[in-house]
């Protein structure tokens, strides 16, 4: 009873992806602590083990045998006794389990922890090292009741508790509500489990973890889809029959993630749908991870894979941009012309282009009207006119160079270097409709004047990077040597590692003659997703990465939006009395 209450909040605390022991180590060369505990019955509060058994290992053989009696320094309960036999006097000269602790850590250190419903085994002695101070190891962690479930049908055995398993295996102990029996017992169970693992083509020690959990049929048949991946950085493309993409991702170590989608800790219900009409993993390995992740970019925006999410609609990307005219206004479009001078993007969607521009229409006096105004004809007036929104062009009540000055010029302003007219306009705003308790109103007006801050931030830093012609930057790699890459206009035109020990300057030199020829273009983004160019921008302000060579300058206007990036943070987070004092 006491194993089954406290069962499942333990297993939150196991993580079989880590420790000491490799997964691909084959289970015959595994060293494994097959461990038992008795206890008070209580929760895992870091007290209550009574007893510890412990036994050691590998290939069969036995190399050694941990086994002590524990003071838990409470009364055991008389069921307690009944149930194991251990009784309150023969603990009363037992060492109390901070004492015991540091030979037990010890034994176990580079194995795997075998336990049966390890999670309540584990729970206890994980309790215990934090309570007195000591650092669990985190071992491999393999439950032979799990894989008990896994392995053995019900025609086999009723139930998979440990007596039962060890009658149908004739263990050569039988379990007896002691440690270090039961420890035993547990021994000879693991062993018939593992003979019974061949045949589902399990052979190392992480694919046993794994096995034991709770995989679908579809992972247990597609697993090998995982099998002679290269463990390197790059990309990987689940692919269909017909040889469809179906989705793409992007890892340091394209094999080991491969594994992980035919594990347990995969649950998401796309892939486990994508799985299942996946017939084969192409992998494309690339020198870093900046040439992965820019890799997988491209490859999305290509093939539009339907289980990749971010790539269910990669056409909205909007601008907002000044139209042309004596009168012009803010129109929101899908893309820019050579022509056009003063914009404000790329969005990510036509939404967030809006509010960006409902915030410039509260901070300056652009029309909103979609009319086509001439100088020479008058158009009648909407009611922004009346209600002092509006100049009203349309009526010709100011002049177009007045016009160009009150309301185009500080967009221009805004966009390409200076704000501060826009967000002061704003910030007044938010302060006279908070100063009137209208919160709700200063609330929207505060959404706008962060949807026109993160916009004008993102279009400065990408521009400063997109209008140099050529930049090579190098960091250090994870197993010496460098990564190198080399951008032009905003676009990663070519990649490479240089050998540890040996000067970057030949590999860059490589890389530059076989580097992609980009052109300059128009625009913030002209030759690569904005997407990638930030994914450039976040490598280049590492702070371990080195500038080379740049063609131009790098810079940004020093009175630009970027001086505003606190204030974009408090915008974000709410809270409008917290930009009253932010006007200069």
């Amino acid at each position: 009873m006491a194993r089954q209450e406290y069962l499942q909040p333990a297993l939150a605390g196991l993580d079989p992806t880590v420790g000491g022991v490799d997964p691909a180590l084959p289970l015959y060369a595994t060293t494994f602590v097959v461990v038992d505990l008795e206890t008070t019955g209580g929760a895992p509060d870091g007290g209550g083990i009574t007893e510890i058994g412990a036994v050691k290992v590998r290939g069969g053989d036995e190399l050694g045998v941990l086994a002590t009696l524990v003071n838990p320094g409470v009364p055991i309960p008389p069921f307690i006794t009944v149930l194991t036999g251990i009784t309150q006097a023969m603990l009363i000269p037992a060492p109390p389990i901070e004492q015991v602790l540091p030979s037990f850590l010890e034994f176990i250190s580079d194995a795997v922890l075998v336990a049966h419903n390890a999670p309540y085994d584990v729970g206890f002695l994980k309790a215990a090292c934090a309570k007195h101070g000591y650092r669990w190891p985190n071992p491999r962690v393999l439950d032979t009741a799990a894989l008990a479930r896994r392995v053995l049908t019900r025609d086999e055995v009723p139930n998979r508790k440990l007596g039962t398993l060890a009658a149908y295996f004739r263990t050569a102990t039988q379990p007896t509500h002691r440690a270090l029996d039961d420890a035993k017992a547990t021994v000879d169970v693991l062993h018939g489990l593992i003979g019974r693992l061949g045949g589902h083509r399990v052979d190392t020690v992480g694919e046993a973890i794994e096995f034991a959990r709770a995989v679908t049929p579809t992972q247990r048949r597609k697993r090998h889809l995982a099998e002679g991946l290269p463990k390197v950085p790059g990309v990987y493309i689940f692919r269909a029959a017909d040889d469809r993409p179906l989705y793409v991702g992007t890892s340091g170590d394209i094999a080991t993630r491969v594994r992980s989608y035919f594990t347990a800790a995969e649950k998401r219900a796309r892939m486990s749908e994508m799985l299942a009409a996946a017939e084969r993993v192409e992998a494309l390995e690339c020198a870093h991870s900046l040439e992965a992740e820019v890799r997988e970019l491209r490859l999305i925006a290509a093939h539009a894979p339907p289980y990749n999410r971010r790539s269910k609609y990669p056409e909205r990307m909007v601008w907002l941009k000044l139209t042309d005219g004596p009168y012009p206004r803010l129109s929101v479009v899908r893309s820019l012309a050579p022509g056009d001078q003063a914009y404000l993007g790329p969005f990510t969607s036509r939404r967030a282009a809006e509010l960006a521009a409902a915030g410039f229409h509260d901070a300056v006096p652009l029309r909103q009207c979609t009319h086509r105004l001439s100088l020479r004809t008058v158009t009648p007036a909407c009611a922004l006119a009346e209600l002092g929104r509006c100049p009203a062009p349309c009526e010709h009540r100011i002049t177009p160079e007045e016009y160009d000055h009150r309301a185009a010029a500080p967009f221009r302003t805004a966009t390409t270097s200076d704000p501060q007219q826009v967000v002061d306009a704003l910030l007044a705003r938010i302060e006279v409709l908070a100063g009137d308790q209208r919160y709700e109103e200063a609330a929207v007006v505060r959404a706008r004047l962060a949807a026109v801050l993160r916009a004008t931030v993102r279009m400065q830093r990408l521009a400063g990077l997109t209008s140099i012609a050529e930049l090579a930057a190098a960091r250090p790699a994870a197993g010496g040597g460098w990564e190198l890459a080399l951008v032009r206009h905003g676009r990663l035109a070519g990649a490479g590692v240089s050998p540890p020990g040996v000067h970057p300057r030949p590999t860059l030199t490589l890389i530059r003659a076989t580097a992609e020829t980009v052109p300059p273009g128009h625009g913030p983004v002209p030759r690569a997703s904005a997407e990638e160019s930030e994914r450039i921008l976040s490598w280049l302000e590492r702070p371990e990465t080195r500038l080379l060579e740049l063609s131009s300058g790098w810079a940004s206007p020093i009175t630009g939006a970027g001086r505003f990036r606190d204030l974009l943070t408090k915008a974000e987070r709410g809270g409008s009395h917290q930009l009253s004092t932010e006007r200069s």
